[in-house]
């Protein structure tokens, strides 16, 4: 384990990390905002330590695959803690310290939920650092970073390995890693810019138009205001959002081939992305008849249950409507959508759509067993033979996934006064970077105990780094050299 370079490497993201906080400091100027203060502090501070880091710790040494590990979970809770401070800080926020991280690693691992209310009142600046937080984490700061750690004697595939989503890691978009860095930026920034031209058009004012862009593409679901998209009541505003929140839930290694080779039947060809637009159709489809035979729920039913199915089960978590007041069944159908989420490579959370298939394909191969002992059934997606490793990496993932289900779930139980269905959702909501619950974080989390919002951040970290990321840390065989 080389500390020395895990010290430098973690400054250097910490430096870059500080620059991001010049952008709410402009926004702040530029509606004359007395937040800029607060930011300047926080960006001082963090490009402080960050610089303190990258020069004092001289090192020469490689960076292996143990070290990706750790500087990926030692960035992503100290971008946490640090981007806290200008939520901190500014007083018309009024958060504790707990609240600031939970909120601040809340956008930067796309989870959604929030601690904060009155986002209608709130400074721009502090709601536009808030979408921008979304945004970077969406796609991992980490894989911005490895384009251009290279260019400062430091490797960074071990970076990409450790931080990028789904279960097979080891495939690379281009022959060198800087160059997959580039080109899933490339995609995302344009996506982005898409994105908001597209809101605009829709009728939302600029501001709200680059704020919602960046947590649809990163699938967060964060919004400038309490209602999020019911403050718009636009049919325009949800189709674009549905369009995107889709298009950003698809593995963007996909997204990369069909551009690159200008191949749009390479989505249609995808099993991942078929599973995925079949259990939306479904979910969608059973939403919207429970909504229909419900006519006191809403007077929009189709409307409003297509889009909160695409939603949540891309883990984005915008809402319409307060769902967790609907009929028991969809918002119980829609929160175990989530579980399933989006396709591993996207910017969605949950446990993977490929995941859940191979599950799906490996339950079909043992009742084939039980029928002809003697028979050979390879598990295949299309017509790729799927190897024995992945499927023992996709049990073991999700044997891990239950457990820690199962004790987070019991811990927040046993620490707080909450109900079952609070307690399972909350845990859902944060494990699956989803962010809206049911009962009483159905709307925020603000009421929570602060025992329960520092189960719900480990959580959320866990969710976003997928698990072992951050489980292999606590194994003795780790830290042996």
């Amino acid at each position: 384990m080389h500390f020395s370079v895990i010290l430098r490497v973690t400054g250097i993201l910490l430096s870059l990390f500080s620059l991001t906080m010049l952008l709410p400091m402009a926004v702040a100027w530029l509606y004359n905002e007395t937040t800029i203060s607060a930011f300047a502090v926080a960006f001082g501070i963090t490009a402080g330590v960050g610089l303190l880091l990258s020069t004092l710790v001289r090192s020469g040494a490689d960076l292996r695959s143990r070290d990706g590990f750790l500087i990926t979970v030692l960035f992503y809770v100290g971008l946490g803690t640090f981007g806290a401070l200008p939520l901190w800080l500014i007083d018309g926020a009024a958060l504790s310290i707990t609240d600031a991280i939970f909120e601040s690693l809340s956008g930067l691992t796309t989870t959604g939920a929030t601690v904060m209310t009155g986002l209608d009142d709130l400074p721009r600046s502090i709601l536009f650092y808030r979408q921008f937080l979304q945004w970077l984490g969406g796609m991992g700061i980490i894989v911005l970073a490895v384009a251009i750690l290279p260019m400062l004697g430091i490797g960074g595939m071990q970076l990409y390995r450790a931080e990028s989503p789904g279960p097979v890691k080891d495939t690379k978009l281009t022959p060198r890693i800087t160059e997959t860095a580039k080109a899933l930026w490339y995609i995302y920034l344009g996506m982005t810019v898409l994105c908001a031209i597209c809101y605009s058009a829709a009728g939302m004012d600029a501001f709200d138009a680059i704020c919602h862009s960046f947590s649809t593409v990163a699938i967060g679901g964060f919004s400038t205001h309490d209602a999020s998209l019911g403050y718009f009541d636009s049919t325009g505003v949800e189709f674009v959002a549905m369009f995107f929140m889709i298009f950003a839930a698809i593995n963007f290694g996909l997204h990369f081939a069909a551009i690159s080779r200008r191949r749009p039947n390479y989505y249609t060809r995808d099993w991942e992305v078929r599973a995925m637009l079949g259990t939306l159709t479904l979910v969608s489809s059973l939403v919207c008849l429970i909504l229909y035979r419900n006519p006191e729920i809403t007077d929009h039913p189709f409307r409003d249950g297509i889009f909160q199915a695409v939603s949540i089960a891309t883990t984005t978590g915008f809402t319409t409507a307060n769902f967790s007041l609907w009929p028991s069944v969809a918002p119980v159908l829609l929160l175990l959508a989530a579980f399933a989420g989006g396709c591993a490579g996207s910017t969605a959370g949950g446990l993977k759509m490929v995941r859940v298939l191979l599950i799906y394909l490996q339950g079909l191969r043992e009742v084939r067993r039980l029928i002809h002992p003697s028979g050979v059934f390879p598990v295949k997606l299309g017509n790729a033979t799927v190897s024995d490793r992945v499927m023992g990496a996709v049990w073991g993932f999700f044997a891990a996934y239950v457990l820690i289900f199962l004790i987070m779930l019991c811990a927040i139980m046993l620490f707080s006064d909450v109900d079952f269905i609070t307690a399972f959702s909350a845990v859902g909501a944060c494990l699956n970077n989803l962010g809206p619950g049911l009962g009483d974080v159905a709307l925020n989390y603000a009421g929570q105990t602060t025992t329960t919002k520092w189960i719900l951040i480990l959580a959320m970290l866990l969710g976003r780094l997928e698990i072992f990321t951050l489980l292999v840390l606590l194994t003795p065989a780790f830290w042996r050299r």
